[in-house]
C-alpha cells in the first residue's frame, strides 16, 4: 500500500487545478513522436516493397533508427525539461517533430541506390529533434500537479498513445489508398502542428509554487528527490531499467508487425487496422486501471499480473489463421499491458526518486523502453525473413513477459521520504506563460 501519508487538506483539488495542463498533454502526447511513427510504419511495408522492393526489415529499420537516437537523446531532453522547464522543451520539440515528420515526404519517387539512406536520414532527423515531445517533458508536469491521484493523472495524460492508436492507423491506411504513402507522411504531420501545438500553447505550463502538491516539496518548500548520480547506485533503478528493457523488446516487435502478423494468419489490411484499433482501446483501458490501481495499492501487486497478460496474446497468434474475434482479442491484451508499463515508467520514477531530478532518471528509464521498443521490430522481422514465420520470437515474448513483470515484485516499498533537492534543476527558468 502506498507508505505515504499525504495531508487530505492539502491535496483537495488536484483536478480542478491542472485539468487543462492534462488536457493539453493528452493531445501533446497523442500527436508526438512516442506514438505516431510506430502507428504508420507498420503500414508503409506493402507499398515501399511495390515500389522499391526494400525487404521487410529494410523498411522498418527507420523505426529502429528514430527509437535509438531518440532514447540516447531522452536524459539531455529530460534534462532541459528540469533545468529551463517543460512547456519551452515540449513546444519546440513538438513542432520540430511535425516538420520533420512531414519531410518524409520529400523521399526521393527515383528507385536509386541512393534513395534508401535519404529514406533513412529523413528519418535520422525525426530522432534528432522529437523526444521533446514525448512522455519525457509531458508528464514531468503532470508529476508536479499532482501527487494524491498522480497514477490516474498519469493514466489519464498516457492514454495520447491510445488516442494515437485508435485514430492514426485508420487515418494513415486511408491516406495511403488515396493519396499514396509519401502524402501520408504529410498529413498525419498535420497532427502535431495544427492540433496539438495550439492547444498546448495556450493550456500547457509547470504549477507555479503555490500550486504544487504539499507531499513533493520539503519544509522550505524546495522539490525533494534524489540526484541522477544517487539513483543510478539504487539497485531498484537497475530492477526497473531491466524490466523495461525486457518487456519493450517483447512489445516493440509485436506492435509494429502486428499489421503482418495478422496478414499472415488471413487477416485483411482494413481488418489490421481495426485490430490496431482494438489494441489501443486495450493501451486506453489499461491506462485507466493501472493508474486507478496504482493510487490504492502497492505498484508490485499491480504491475506483475497486468504485464504477464500479452503471454496470452502471443499464444494466439501463434500457429495457422486466427478469426477476427481472437485477433482483436490478441491486441486488446497486448494493448492493456503496454498502457500499464508506460504508466509505470512515469509512476516509479516520481515515487522512488522524487522530482527535483526527475526528468534527467526519467530519461534514463525512458532510454531502454525508446531503445528496446526501436531493436524489436528488426528482430521480429528478422526472424520473419528467414524463417516465413513470427512463430519462434512470439514463443520467446511469452516467458520475456512474464520475467520482466516478475522483476517488479523486488522493488520493496515507496521512500517514506525523500531528501531535499540537492541538485539546482530543481528549480527551473521561469517558463513564458500564455496571456
Amino acid at each position: 500500500m502506498n507508505s505515504t501519508s499525504v495531508p487530505p487538506d492539502t491535496e483537495r483539488g488536484e483536478f480542478s487545478k491542472g485539468w487543462t495542463v492534462l488536457i493539453a498533454g493528452v493531445l501533446g502526447v497523442a500527436c508526438g513522436a512516442s506514438p505516431i511513427p510506430f502507428n504508420v510504419i507498420g503500414f508503409t511495408v506493402d507499398p515501399l516493397i511495390a515500389e522499391f522492393g526494400w525487404s521487410r526489415t529494410e523498411i522498418l529499420f527507420p523505426i529502429t533508427i528514430f527509437g535509438v537516437i531518440a532514447s540516447l537523446l531522452a536524459p539531455f531532453f529530460g534534462s532541459l525539461a528540469d533545468k529551463h522547464g517543460v512547456r519551452r522543451v515540449a513546444l519546440w520539440s513538438l513542432a520540430a517533430f511535425g516538420f520533420s515528420f512531414g519531410a518524409i515526404s520529400l523521399t526521393p519517387t527515383a528507385a536509386a541506390s541512393s534513395t534508401l539512406y535519404i529514406y533513412y536520414a529523413l528519418w535520422v532527423l525525426v530522432g534528432l529533434v522529437g523526444i521533446g515531445s514525448t512522455p519525457v517533458t509531458w508528464s514531468r508536469a503532470i508529476n508536479l500537479w499532482f501527487f494524491k491521484h498522480r497514477g490516474l493523472a498519469l493514466g489519464i495524460l498516457l492514454l495520447g498513445t491510445s488516442l494515437a492508436a485508435i485514430v492514426v492507423p485508420k487515418l494513415a491506411v486511408w491516406a495511403i489508398e488515396t493519396q499514396g504513402w509519401r502524402a501520408m507522411f504529410a498529413i498525419v504531420a498535420a497532427l502535431p502542428l495544427l492540433v496539438a501545438l495550439p492547444i498546448a500553447y495556450f493550456l500547457f505550463r509547470e504549477p507555479r509554487p503555490e500550486e504544487r502538491p504539499k507531499a513533493i516539496e520539503s519544509a522550505s518548500g524546495k522539490l525533494t528527490g534524489v540526484t541522477l548520480g544517487t539513483a543510478l547506485k539504487d539497485y531498484r533503478f537497475w530492477l526497473i531499467w531491466l524490466s523495461i528493457a525486457i518487456i519493450a523488446t517483447a512489445f516493440g516487435g509485436a506492435f509494429i508487425n502486428m499489421p503482418t502478423m495478422l496478414g499472415d494468419r488471413g487477416i485483411s489490411q482494413q481488418d489490421a487496422a481495426s485490430v490496431m484499433g482494438v489494441l489501443g482501446i486495450g493501451i486506453l483501458t489499461g491506462r485507466l486501471a493501472t493508474g486507478a490501481l496504482l493510487d490504492r495499492f502497492w505498484q508490485g501487486f499491480v504491475a506483475f499480473p497486468l504485464l504477464c497478460l500479452p503471454a496470452i496474446s502471443c499464444y494466439v497468434l501463434l500457429g495457422g489463421e486466427v478469426t477476427f474475434t481472437m485477433a482483436a482479442l490478441a491486441g486488446f491484451l497486448l494493448g492493456f499491458a503496454a498502457g500499464a508499463e508506460s504508466d509505470l515508467i512515469a509512476y516509479l520514477t516520481g515515487r522512488y526518486f522524487g522530482m527535483a531530478n526527475y526528468g534527467k532518471i526519467y530519461g534514463m528509464l525512458y532510454m531502454p523502453f525508446g531503445l528496446f521498443s526501436a531493436l524489436s521490430p528488426i528482430i521480429y522481422a528478422y526472424v520473419r525473413d528467414t524463417t516465413g514465420s513470427y512463430d519462434a520470437i512470439l514463443q520467446v515474448a511469452m516467458f520475456a513477459f512474464v520475467v520482466g513483470g516478475g522483476l517488479l515484485l523486488f522493488l520493496g516499498k515507496y521512500p517514506a521520504e525523500l531528501p531535499e533537492a540537492e541538485d539546482e534543476s530543481q528549480t527551473p527558468t521561469p517558463e513564458l506563460e500564455p496571456a
